[in-house]
């Protein structure tokens, strides 16, 4: 009896394997077709589609069912706008494939697309829970579980909710420690990098890339799972974030901090680009130039930006892509540099020329910012149209983005149009915002520049004392950067301040130091305006030009300087 049972069950077993092997055999051949179609030239969509949905009839097992609505979903998603069917194939793939155990990669893919498709269709409110449920099922899965998270962030910045974003990055970067991932940890870090808050996090980021750049290469193969974002090259990445710690620098005020690391960056562009001809090196180079400009034009160091905007305009002359990336930004550091040299008329025409190119909203409202302080400087002449710009930069509301920096400029710039107009109080009110903004996240080229408006406003008010209060931590914070500009105008004010004081000694210390400042601009300015770069202002539609005409001499007033 034993025997017979044996035999019977050893039949049993065969007509199962000889059952799975036919079902093996028909999947795979439906399977090889449907792929023949998908990669044809062009591709044949629809025979793809019909060898797929081939596979149900046959009742297939559990595995192959969710493994084919997941093909399925993702073929429509990607080379149809049938988003219908593709939600209901990945749907069906997500939840057949909950029930199946170490089925990861098709369960999280699932979810990873149908997030994905939710978005599509503005349906944030499907998307976020099954994205939260995915990430607290995927621990065991560090792949999935870091590119989950990402994509919640993404999210999450995408609804202007930095918080939640930098909390969710925060938790992938702890758990890219905890598995022993430097490189996926140094992933997080950096897109956390790109938002508010983030000295604590800089130093991590550069710690963690330390630790990456001593790694062999045969070191960092992902032998790891969490380490199979391999989103860049080590080299890259180090680039990458001396590129983030130049642009956080800049915007904080830490100027000579900004030069030491583009300096860095640049002299590993240089190494890389000898090997390496990737179109990212030259993004990041042009990228890094661009911050390091304007940190010249405050530092007083008018005619090298001046020639870094030149070398700008040719890295954009071998790359069209490049140059139709950049145009805007390119317009934009010019009219910053005529700002600098006091051609207004030239500054107007490039930040036109620039709000024309672009249709990035902070990039925009940096621009019309600037725009705004060039017709504030200007008087009455465009009175009608600065009305119409200081409205859509309205810091008290409806403000167009959400950089901080930015809405704490355009509150600054609402002081300084007040100041001009005679409305001091309305003025105070506005700087005041200014501080309380800039000192919450260390912008200390606001503050400073708000500090020593605020000591003009006493100074006119008669208020000796405190304009003394608010221009003496303005020249320090100024020195300390250095703004070369500020350092000029609160030397002014404490010159004027001494002398209506009856403190002779002080009085003459602050005029000569006003005077070195003038002198050191003042030269800077004539050198500027004598490179034949300084045609480029007059350059405002098309690609940018090869050649300049060297110039005889400046052309541009001087008296603003003074």
């Amino acid at each position: 009896m034993a025997a017979q049972a044996a035999a019977a069950a050893a039949q049993a077993a065969a007509a199962q394997a000889a059952q799975a092997e036919a079902a093996e055999s028909w999947y795979l051949a439906l399977l090889g077709f449907a792929e023949h179609f998908r990669t044809s030239s062009p591709p044949k969509i629809r025979l793809c589609v019909h060898c797929l949905q081939a596979v149900f009839p046959f009742k297939p097992p559990q595995r192959i069912e969710a493994r084919t609505h997941l093909q399925l979903g993702s073929v429509l998603y990607h080379h149809t706008k049938n988003s219908e069917q593709a939600r209901s194939h990945l749907e069906k793939a997500w939840l057949i494939s909950q029930q199946i155990p170490q089925f990861e990669d098709v369960k999280f893919e699932a979810a990873s697309l149908l997030s994905e498709l939710y978005c599509q269709e503005n349906s944030v409110d499907a998307a976020k829970p099954l994205l939260r449920k995915a990430i607290q099922i995927s621990q065991q899965t560090p792949y999935w579980h870091c590119r989950l998270l990402f994509q919640l962030a993404q999210l999450h910045t995408l609804e202007k909710d930095l918080v939640s974003a930098c909390d969710l990055l925060g938790v992938g970067a702890e758990y890219a420690r905890v598995v022993g991932s430097e490189y996926t940890r140094a992933l997080f870090l950096l897109s956390k990098g790109m938002v508010k808050s983030v000295k604590p996090c800089l130093k991590q980021l550069q710690q963690c890339i330390q630790t990456i750049s001593t790694l062999h290469d045969d070191e960092i193969l992902p032998s790891n799972p969490a380490d199979l974002f391999h989103w860049l090259p080590k080299e890259h990445m180090c680039v990458l974030v001396y590129l983030v710690t130049v642009m956080h620098s800049m915007q904080a005020g830490y100027l000579e901090k900004a030069q030491k690391y583009t300096d860095k960056a640049l002299m590993q562009l240089e190494k890389l680009k000898m090997l390496d001809c990737s179109p990212i090196l030259s993004s990041f180079q042009v990228i890094l130039l661009e911050h390091i400009i304007m940190c010249r034009l405050v530092t007083g160091h008018k005619a090298t930006a001046l020639q870094e905007i030149s070398q700008v305009c040719q890295l954009c002359q071998q790359s069209p892509r490049l140059f139709s990336n950049h145009a805007a930004q390119l317009h934009t550091l010019l009219g910053l540099y005529c700002v600098s040299v006091n051609c207004m008329d030239n500054a107007e025409a490039q930040f036109t020329t620039a709000l024309r190119l672009t249709n990035h909203q902070e990039l925009w409202a940096f621009i019309v910012t600037n725009l705004a302080s060039v017709y504030i400087r200007e008087g009455n002449r465009h009175q009608e149209v600065l009305y119409s710009l200081l409205e859509r930069i309205n810091p008290d509301h409806s403000f167009p983005v959400s950089s901080h920096c930015l809405r704490a400029a355009a509150f600054y710039v609402r002081g300084l149009f007040s100041f001009f107009q005679g409305r001091y109080n309305e003025a105070k009110r506005f700087l005041r915002e200014t501080l309380k903004m800039s000192n919450a996240e260390d912008l200390n080229r606001l503050t400073a520049c708000s500090l020593v408006l605020l000591g003009h406003i006493f100074y006119v008010l008669g208020n000796h004392r405190e304009s003394n209060n608010m221009v003496v931590p303005a020249m320090q914070l100024a020195s300390k950067i250095p703004d070369m500009s500020v350092q000029l105008w609160s030397s002014a004010l404490l010159r004027d301040l001494n002398k209506a004081c009856g403190n002779a000694m002080d009085a003459h210390e602050a005029a000569q130091m006003h005077q070195n400042f003038s002198q050191q601009l003042l030269q800077d300015h004539i050198e500027a305006c004598s490179l034949p770069e300084h045609n480029l202002i007059t350059w405002t539609d098309g690609p940018p030009p090869v050649q300049f005409q060297a110039q005889n001499g400046p052309n541009t007033s001087l008296a603003s300087l003074l």
